[in-house]
């Protein structure tokens, strides 16, 4: 074989070789699955939508939550803490015996925190919906007895001890994970804007109740988006995305199960339908995909 032959022939495979090795380390460097904690109440958790977590079942977490929609569609590598009943101070308190505070899911390595909190703080949920449903029982559904009553006490809990709690929560959550994208996600709609006749056997709040019920949801995502502007997180809005699929909205169109005669265990919760659509919603926000 002439030399130069030989020459051209070797620098040849050189290159193939090279182009070969480059094709290799690209495949080597594929990015890592994303570090995914997952903090929260039973919005977060899935609480009633089956099959249960039976790995915290004081926590009623369901593996069908968003942050398990997330997971799945991401590939990420999920940690979810989520849990029932719980309070911004649990993330850094512990909730029960056995249950470590949330925010120690949290480290330097983590890639993405998502999280739904607030609403258990004052036992703000628990105790307007308890309220304006037995005063709406006791009125037959007329007038406005629990806003009559209450006036602005849930949203003076909201502004007082909520919205700073919330500040301080997400401080903390950013000073474990500060390379970390954290998503703090609003609450869907409960109650439709109007009352809806035909729903009161499922939400048995009175006529004038029901705005009043949905102005004290309006205040607490607004408190939730200004801790996260303030804080340097990601709100995730449901506020238009969500409208249509309240309680009062019939099954296979609701996100969000009825205090009466619903398909989940656990009442005025989102059902499975419910949690897929906040996790694609947030992967819409977050650009994940």
């Amino acid at each position: 074989m002439p030399k130069r032959t030989r020459h051209v022939m070797t620098a040849t495979v050189s290159v193939v070789g090279a182009l070969a090795l480059s094709a290799g380390g690209a495949v080597a460097q594929t990015a890592a699955p994303l570090d995914y904690v997952a903090l929260g109440d039973s919005y977060s958790a899935g609480s009633g939508v089956l099959p249960v977590d039976l790995s915290s079942p004081l926590c009623l977490r369901s593996t069908a939550n968003y942050p398990h929609v997330i997971a799945s569609a991401t590939g990420a590598h999920l940690k979810d803490v989520t849990c029932g009943a719980a309070e911004t101070k649990h993330f850094t308190q512990s909730q029960y015996p056995g249950v470590a505070p949330q925010a120690d899911a949290v480290n330097a390595d983590t890639d993405l925190v998502t999280l739904t909190i607030g609403g258990n703080d004052n036992s703000t949920f628990v105790s307007a919906l308890t309220a304006c449903a037995s005063a709406g029982l006791l009125s037959g559904g007329k007038g406005s007895p629990c806003k009559d009553k209450n006036g602005t006490h849930f949203d003076d809990q909201i502004e007082a001890n909520t919205y700073p709690a919330l500040v301080a929560a997400l401080r903390g959550v950013h000073a474990k994970a500060p390379g970390a994208r954290v998503a703090a996600l609003g609450y869907p709609w409960i109650t439709p804007a109007t009352a809806d006749p035909s729903c009161f056997l499922k939400l048995p709040v009175a006529s004038g109740d029901v705005p009043y019920l949905r102005g004290i949801q309006t205040h607490l995502n607004a408190v939730i988006a200004r801790a996260a502007a303030e804080t340097g997180t990601t709100y995730v809005d449901f506020t238009q995305v969500s409208e249509g699929h309240d309680a009062c909205e019939a099954s296979g169109t609701r996100w969000i199960e009825p205090l009466l005669f619903g398909s989940n265990i656990v009442p005025v919760h989102p059902n499975a339908l419910g949690e897929r659509r906040m996790a694609e919603h947030t992967m819409d926000v977050l650009g994940l995909g």
